[in-house]
């Protein structure tokens, strides 16, 4: 009988939530285009604006705010851009300051040019430098026009926690604009857009248990918007065009509902699955480096280096084991490279780094189960160094 497997990758993609699978079954069974003024249109829109309302709950957002898009990368294109418009009067961003470990989608700098993009550094424990930050606004070139500021609010690497809230007020103490990256906070700590201080805010539907397919961009209003990445048929309110996915939008809704039910207590108990998994892996390895842990993070979130093993060597072997996790980021088509916020933060990312992120499914189990399997790949690089 083939041996169940462990799935520990939830900040790669979080399993489709049954309540999300239901609506989305609602949802294709709805013939009619949003777009439509009969009633099958009408019912179409209808789930759309429900999901809309949804959605800005998991962030204290007005729903008129929420901008669906195709996924969370095509939100980051579409508010890194240098063209803003207040109202019908052009604002011009001329500068793009993007933190160091931020997700590629964010690092590639939208559609600023690359020399208009400048990178903001951290510190050793993974937290944005605010001291660095603020002395890259002060040599802004104001004359230039504004500054734009990308930073998460999770990263999705180490989990750590970043203080947008100061960043917040650093950057608006420029006249600067704050674009949030909060995919892997959304589900995972309670988000209140307006306490952030956040101009915009990127969101994803399948890293909180929703399809794949499917993000949204929300602004902090509605009269100050990025110029749209996609023009054509004025489909959400002229900001994006193109055909709403009714199916996946539907089940981003549900899934955003669900996990603002019951946040506490789940991340409370989460989070004591990941200490257990912590403590179990420091005691089968003492040398185990466990990035982040001395700052705030979320409560699923595991990032380690074993030294002496290489991240692609031991995702084979973990997976061979039965257990799924992902050597950083699951962002590039599958492949393994060093660790740009390993980087960052100033370690060596030649070893790279293992993640382990857990959901509301793991069970106490499973982690006993996970804390055996790094045991037994651990003691295998041991005795591989020592015949060597």
């Amino acid at each position: 009988m083939a041996k169940q497997r462990i799935y520990m990758d939830w900040n790669a993609t979080a399993p489709l939530l049954g309540d999300a699978r239901a609506a989305m079954l609602d949802a294709l069974a709805e013939p009619g285009n949003p777009s439509s003024v009969h009633a099958e249109g009408r019912a179409a829109r209808a789930m759309v604006e429900k999901a809309r309302r949804q959605v800005a709950a998991l962030v204290c957002a007005e729903p008129s705010h929420v901008t669906f898009t195709s996924c969370a990368t095509e939100a980051a294109n579409h508010v890194l851009t240098p063209e803003f418009r207040m109202g019908r009067a052009p604002l011009v961003a001329s500068m793009l300051y993007v933190s160091a470990i931020e997700h590629p989608a964010l690092r590639e700098g939208g559609r600023f040019a690359a020399d208009r993009v400048r990178e903001v550094p951290v510190a050793e424990s993974g937290v944005i430098d605010l001291g660095a930050l603020e002395r890259l606004l002060q040599a802004h070139p104001k004359e230039e026009g504004l500054p734009l500021v990308a930073v998460m609010l999770v990263n999705n690497e180490t989990g750590v926690i970043q203080p947008v809230v100061d960043v917040a007020r650093i950057v608006h103490a420029h006249s600067g604009l704050l674009v949030v990256d909060a995919v892997q906070a959304a589900g995972r700590i309670a988000i209140d857009m307006g306490m952030l201080g956040a101009d915009f805010l990127i969101l994803s539907s399948h890293k909180i248990g929703g399809p794949k397919g499917a993000g949204a961009l929300v602004s902090r209003g509605e009269t100050l918007m990025p110029v749209p990445l996609l023009k054509g048929g004025g489909q959400e309110k002229g900001h994006r065009a193109g055909t709403e996915n009714v199916a996946a939008i539907v089940g981003f809704g549900a899934a955003a509902q669900w996990m603002v039910e019951g946040l506490a207590e789940r991340n409370a108990a989460i989070g004591a699955l990941r200490n257990r998994l912590e403590e179990g892996m420091r005691a089968a390895a003492s040398d185990v480096v466990i990035h982040g842990a001395a700052e705030a993070r979320v409560a699923n979130t595991c990032f380690f280096t074993l030294p002496g093993l290489r991240a692609e060597t031991g995702q084979i072997a973990f997976d061979l084991e039965g257990l799924a996790l992902s050597a950083g980021a699951a962002c590039s088509s599958g492949k393994v490279g060093q660790s740009h916020v390993l980087t960052a933060m100033g370690h060596d990312a030649k070893t790279g780094g293992l993640r382990i992120s857990l959901g509301p499914s793991t069970t106490a189990d499973e982690v006993e189960e996970a804390i055996e399997i790094f045991s037994r790949v651990a003691s295998r690089r041991k005795m591989a160094g020592e015949a060597a």
